[in-house]
């Protein structure tokens, strides 16, 4: 089997920033309000970019970073839950931006696991040997999927991309992963489609923005992915403590605090940039693997974690060695 490293990183977000203050003034909300429970004091909203053109803006960045152009790359995976279309997926959209005419297209859905997923989907690619080369992209445009009178929800979300190059390696890269899904919990955190209408049945007139039981999902990832990340160190020759860096989902720095606080780990090792961007779903995990990695604070030889955790429900997690 052979190794597989991530060689590049990059992200991209709207430059349309949105405080509290400026929620308080259409919903009944206030600053105090939103970082006393989530820790977020702003997050960017798109007034005109798409999740293709973020995305593709991201993987540039990767590439770059990378060392390689994009003829190289040989799989493009694509995790959103806010494609621009039905079809064509966002993978091939931006596979004509980038020119990279040599990649196998598709996107994942796995809401905000869905970078880990695509990541963990990726490495098996290269491992195999079937592709050496791979471009893993999380994108979102959450804004159209938020009730902008929903004081639980719009306070929540923001957009924005982050992408990742995968490359076949001759030393250790990925170690392992670990993966679960729970479907009987799936009204926690939901978001209808577009309702059945046709000359049989009845329009459905159920409402297509996010809906979220806020303690179901809190105490499902507090008892959920310690266990997950604990179990990435089984049958390995690393413990918890030789990690240098966790980058969870930024989803809620309460949840991020009481996971720290559960593996017996301290929090200065928890990455966190979700006050400035909110809840970017499948975006979240590379965005803040593309920031801690430009800000110097990855070293050659680092053991990290990377973990994502959502709708479905779903999580998922990755023991990488940078």
């Amino acid at each position: 089997m052979n190794h597989v490293k991530i060689v590049g990183t990059g992200s991209c977000v709207p430059d349309n920033i949105v405080t509290n203050h400026q929620l308080s003034q259409w919903v009944e909300t206030s600053d105090e309000w939103i970082q006393s429970r989530t820790g977020i004091q702003e997050r960017r909203i798109s007034n005109g970019i798409t999740a293709t053109e973020m995305g593709a803006q991201a993987s540039l960045k990767a590439i770059e970073m990378a060392g390689i152009t994009p003829s190289e790359i040989e799989l493009i995976i694509v995790a959103t839950m806010t494609p621009d279309n039905y079809l064509p997926n966002a993978a091939c959209d931006i596979q004509k931006l980038l020119k990279a005419e040599k990649a196998v297209c598709f996107d994942l859905n796995a809401a905000c696991s869905g970078f880990v997923y695509a990541y963990n989907v990726a490495t098996q690619f290269i491992k195999t040997g079937t592709y050496k080369t791979a471009l893993i992209v999380g994108t979102e445009i959450m804004s159209k999927l938020v009730d902008w009178q929903d004081r639980g929800t719009c306070v929540l979300f923001g957009d924005g991309a982050g992408a990742a190059v995968l490359q076949k390696s001759d030393t250790e890269g990925f170690v392992k992963m670990e993966m679960g899904s729970d479907g009987t919990m799936s009204d926690a955190l939901k978001c209808k489609t577009k309702s059945l209408n046709n000359p049989f049945v009845n329009k459905n007139n159920e409402s297509e923005y996010i809906s979220m039981d806020g303690q179901d999902v809190f105490k499902f990832v507090c008892s959920t992915i310690p266990n997950n990340i604990l179990s990435l160190f089984e049958n390995t020759n690393y413990s918890i403590n030789d990690v240098s860096h966790f980058v969870l989902h930024q989803a809620n720095k309460r949840i991020i605090q009481a996971v720290a606080k559960r593996l017996d780990v301290g929090i200065e090792k928890f990455f966190m940039n979700l006050e400035y961007y909110g809840n970017t779903s499948a975006a979240s995990v590379p965005i803040a693997l593309d920031e801690i990695n430009r800000q110097k604070k990855l070293k050659e030889g680092d053991l990290i974690v990377i973990s994502g955790f959502g709708g479905g429900l779903t999580w998922g997690s990755a023991l990488i060695k940078i």
